[in-house]
Order: structure tokens, then sequence, then C-alpha cells
């Protein structure tokens, strides 16, 4: 199994369609009626956990407070939100706004980094190369941190002024969150400190950032900004809109839109720690909504294992009474299947599941 050089079909930017006008969405975009979003009033008490980092910092009973608020959302959720995570305000505001100019540039620059399903990388308006696929209605743009061999400064936008600095500054800060977080994964999973990072690779991880463009939509009844999916990787960090909410998150068969703090980073499991942890940690299926009204953007940054590493359950969290759920298989042969087909729920980490 390998990824074609190029798209089954032409590509069409879903930007241009939302800018023409049309009063009604291309038959290409219509999902099927059992996966369209029902529109139910939303109660105001639901959401995913919001945590104060800053508690980790505290004495020991804030932090412990900290800690098993994270293993509870790990566990039970899948997603949380953190608040005083290091990361600098005006660095994130900078970044959702150097992006959002990015995607009111002319066409013609666009277009100059539009991108293959080879390796993703660049400018794009679809997942999965299946001809014919229902599509999603939203553009990207995908770029490579790391390893340093596959980061390439030409394959980011060098419009807006200065846009590469600051893609770099936020991937540099993300990064260390990031290792941050995993030692509390980590920790909650009575491991030392270091032990899922050392699975991931230790400091040969990967890391990569897909900037998503949520056009306003005539019927967002009808259609999918992004179809369910739990992310094939190790964790991702969402900088969500600050104006427009879009994130919805499946809990007990129910799709909870997600209500964003000020400044926030939604954090959310990946499959590959669902692997690690052999299914103590949940990765979650997530989708996205559109708005008839109003554009959406939002980053997700992705933190990933080595990808030609062997990622099994940690042999610490096999026993007799749980054994291993999953087969070793590398990042590279899991995220493939996401490359070729488009995001499938939760279809490929339970697919793996060992009988028992």
């Amino acid at each position: 199994m390998s990824t074609p050089k190029d798209w089954p079909e032409p590509i069409i930017r879903v930007q241009s369609l939302s800018d023409s006008g049309l009063p009604e969405i291309p038959d290409r975009y219509v999902k099927p009626p059992t996966e369209r979003p029902v529109t139910i009033p939303d109660s105001n008490d639901v959401n995913i956990p919001l945590i104060d980092l800053g508690g980790m910092l505290g004495d020991d009973n804030t932090r412990a407070a900290t800690l098993d608020q994270i293993s509870d959302a790990c566990r039970n959720w899948g997603f949380f939100q953190v608040v005083n995570h290091g990361v600098s305000h005006d660095l994130m505001d900078n970044m959702r706004e150097k992006w959002r100019q990015f995607f009111h540039s002319p066409m013609e620059l666009k277009q100059s980094y539009a991108n293959s399903p080879k390796t993703y990388e660049g400018y794009g308006s679809r997942l999965g190369v299946e001809k014919g696929a229902i599509l999603d209605w939203s553009d990207y743009y995908f770029l490579h941190y790391l390893p340093s061999k596959l980061k390439d400064h030409n394959k980011w936008p060098v419009l807006p002024d200065s846009c590469r600095e600051v893609i770099e500054e936020y991937a540099d800060q993300l990064v260390k969150l990031s290792g941050r977080l995993m030692k509390i994964l980590s920790i909650n999973l009575g491991l030392g400190e270091d032990h899922l990072q050392n699975a991931f690779g230790g400091e040969d991880i990967g890391a990569c950032l897909r900037v998503n463009f949520y056009p306003k939509c005539p019927q967002p009844d009808l259609t999918l900004g992004l179809s369910s999916h739990s992310d094939p990787g190790g964790m991702t960090l969402l900088l969500p809109d600050n104006n427009v909410v879009g994130l919805q998150v499946r809990r007990n068969d129910k799709w909870i839109t997600v209500k964003p703090a000020p400044h926030a980073f939604i954090i959310n499991i990946g499959d590959q720690i669902q692997v690690l942890s052999n299914a103590a940690y949940k990765s979650v299926e997530h989708r996205v909504i559109v708005n008839s009204a109003k554009e959406r953007v939002s980053l997700a940054f992705f933190y990933n294992p080595k990808s030609d590493l062997l990622i099994e359950p940690v042999k610490e969290l096999v026993t007799p009474e749980k054994p291993a759920l999953y087969p070793p298989m590398t990042f590279d042969e899991y995220r493939l299947f996401i490359r070729l087909r488009g995001p499938r729920g939760k279809s490929q980490v339970e697919s793996l599941k060992s009988p028992r």
C-alpha cells in the first residue's frame, strides 16, 4: 500500500466556492444523513475539562489535584483545555492572525504552495485519495517542524511578513509545552516521567502543524468542516478560533460543542498514546461544524512518535488481567490509513485491537 503522487480529481478550493456566493453546496460536500450535524440547544454547563497548568507549580496538594484532573480527563474524556500553559498570548494571537491573512492572500500566491498526497505538505483542500469521496468544507495548510530533516522553510509561506519567524517561534514553544504534558501523562500512568517521551523516541520525535480554514457555508446543516475521526498521532494541541465555535467532541454517543476558554489550548489524546497506554487513555472521536455567517481558523499542532519506531502497549501496563490490546506498528504504517482513506471515525485504532 503506497501513497499516490497526485490527487484523483482536480482540486477545488472551498474558499473559492464560498466566495462565489453559491446558494447551495455542491453534491460532493453533502454528507449522508447519519453524518450531518444535528442542531440541538447546547447545555451551558457541559464542556470539556478546563485545567490550570499553573497548579503544577503550586504546593504538593495543588500539584496532586492538577495531576488528578489531567488523569481523569485523559481516561474519561480524551480532551481537556489548559490555561497558564506558558505560551505567550501575544504569540498565539499573532500566529492565528498571520494565517488568517495567508488564507485571504491572492489565490496565485496560495496555489504556489499547493500540496500533493505524497506528503500533504503545503496548501490543501482534501484528505484521502478515494475517487468520488464526499469531501469536507475546508481548506488547510500542513507543514513539518520536526524532525529537522523534514523541516523546509521554503515550503512555509513567505507572506504575510515575518510569517516564517512567527511559525518557528510558535512551534518551538509548543514542542516545549508538549514535553511538559508528556511528563504529566507518564506520571499519571504510574511510569517514570520520561517513559512516554522515550517511547516516542526521546528528542527524536515528529511535530507538524495543520492550519484549518473553514469558509462560510450556505448549508452548514448538510456538511462538516472536518469529518469525525480520532487523531492518528500522539497528542494534539489545538489553538481554536477566538470568535467562532466549531469543534465537537463525541461523548456518550452525543456531540458536545467545545466552548474555548480565552487563550487556552485544547489538548487531545491521539491514537499512539491510546496504544502505548493500552487504552487507559482514550483518543476520542471529534469533528468540526461550519457556520453560515462566519469563517473560522484553527491551528492543530501534532506531537508524534518517531515515524519508524514500533509503537505498542508499554510492558508495565500489560497484565494477565489486561493483556496487550494492540500489535506493534510504526507510525508511518499507521498514518498511511488516513492518508489514503481520509478520516473514518475510530475505525483504524479499533480495527487493530487483538481479539480477546
